[in-house]
C-alpha cells in the first residue's frame, strides 16, 4: 500500500458493494484520497512549472494503467514522459540561444545603436515561452548565454568564471532588460579585452616575470583612469597602452630590478590577473 501511495497507483474499491451514507465516506470508499495524495506527492517530487497540465497527464496514465490493468506502466510512462520533455525543452533553449547568438554577432558592440537593437531582439528571442515555459527571461536561460558569449570569444572557461559568477542570476530569478544588455555588452567586451591582453603579453619577450608586472601595471594604471561604469570604456582605456608609454614602464621596471634573479610569467597567469583587474570594476545592475 505504501508503494501504491508514493506511485499515486491504488487499487479502487468497489463502489457499489455498500452505498455510502456522507461524502466523506463515499471518498474514503472509493479510495479517492489516497489517489489525490499519490498526485500531489508526485508532483511534489518532480516539482513541475505546469502543475496542472502535470496532474492531468498524472491522471491520463493512471487511468489508462488501471484499466489495462498494469499498475507499474503508468509510473514508467511518467518517468519517459518527463525525460522527453526536459529533452524537448533542452533543444529549445539550444535553439533559442543559437538564434540570440546569432543576431548578437551582426554587428560588433563598438556600432552601439545597431549593437542595442541586436540585444533588443536577442532577449525578446530568448523572453518567448517554449513547452511547460512561462514568458520571461529567467536566471538559468540568461546565465547559459553570457557563458556561450565568453567561449565563443574565445575566453577559457577558467577566465571567464569569476565575470560569469559576478553576473549571474539565480535560476528561478527573472531578468529586466537592463540587466541583460549590461551583461551581455559586459562579456563581449570582455572577450576583446583577453585578445588585447594576449597582445600585451606577446611584447614581452621571453615571458619575463618582471617585464609582465610593469605591463599589468601600466594596465591597472589604464583602467583607473576611466572613471566610468560603462565597460566599453575599460576597452578604450588598454587601447591608449601605446608601445612608446609600455617601453618606459618596462625600461623603468627593469632600472628597479637590476641586480634580482629573473622571473618567469606564462600567458595563462598574465590572462588571469589581467582578467582581474578588468572584472574588478565591473558594476552590477540594480
Amino acid at each position: 500500500m505504501a508503494n501504491a501511495l508514493q506511485s499515486g497507483v491504488v487499487p479502487v474499491t468497489d463502489s457499489r458493494s455498500s452505498k455510502p451514507d456522507t461524502d466523506t465516506e463515499f471518498l474514503t470508499q472509493v479510495g479517492a484520497g489516497a489517489v489525490l495524495r499519490g498526485a500531489l506527492l508526485k508532483l511534489l517530487e518532480v516539482r513541475s512549472e505546469d502543475p496542472i497540465g502535470f496532474l492531468a497527464d498524472h491522471f491520463g496514465n493512471l487511468a489508462q494503467s488501471l484499466e489495462n490493468g498494469d499498475s507499474g506502466s503508468a509510473v514508467e510512462g511518467d518517468k519517459k514522459k518527463q525525460h522527453q520533455q526536459q529533452a524537448l525543452q533542452s533543444s529549445e533553449e539550444q535553439n533559442q540561444h543559437a538564434r540570440a547568438l546569432w543576431h548578437l554577432t551582426q554587428a560588433h558592440h563598438s556600432q552601439r545603436s545597431a549593437f542595442n537593437n541586436n540585444v533588443a531582439v536577442a532577449f525578446s528571442l530568448l523572453s518567448r515561452g517554449g513547452r511547460k515555459r512561462k514568458l520571461g527571461l529567467k536566471g538559468r536561460v540568461y546565465t547559459e548565454l553570457l557563458r556561450r558569449v565568453c567561449r565563443d570569444g574565445g575566453v577559457a572557461e577558467p577566465v571567464s568564471a569569476p565575470l560569469i559568477k559576478k553576473l549571474h542570476c539565480q535560476d528561478h530569478e527573472a531578468v529586466p532588460f537592463d540587466l541583460f544588455r549590461h551583461a551581455v555588452l559586459t562579456c563581449f567586451v570582455f572577450a576583446d579585452f583577453v585578445r588585447k591582453s594576449r597582445s600585451l603579453f606577446e611584447t614581452v619577450s621571453p615571458s619575463d616575470g618582471i617585464l609582465c608586472r610593469a605591463v599589468l601595471g601600466s594596465l591597472r594604471d589604464a583602467l583607473e583612469t576611466t572613471g566610468c561604469s560603462d565597460p566599453a570604456r575599460y576597452l578604450e582605456a588598454s587601447a591608449k597602452l601605446t608601445p612608446g608609454r609600455l617601453a618606459q614602464a618596462m625600461d623603468r621596471a627593469q632600472t628597479l630590478a637590476s641586480g634580482t634573479p629573473s622571473t618567469h610569467m606564462g600567458q595563462e597567469e598574465f590572462i588571469e590577473e589581467a582578467s582581474a583587474l578588468f572584472i574588478s570594476r565591473v558594476k552590477l545592475v540594480s
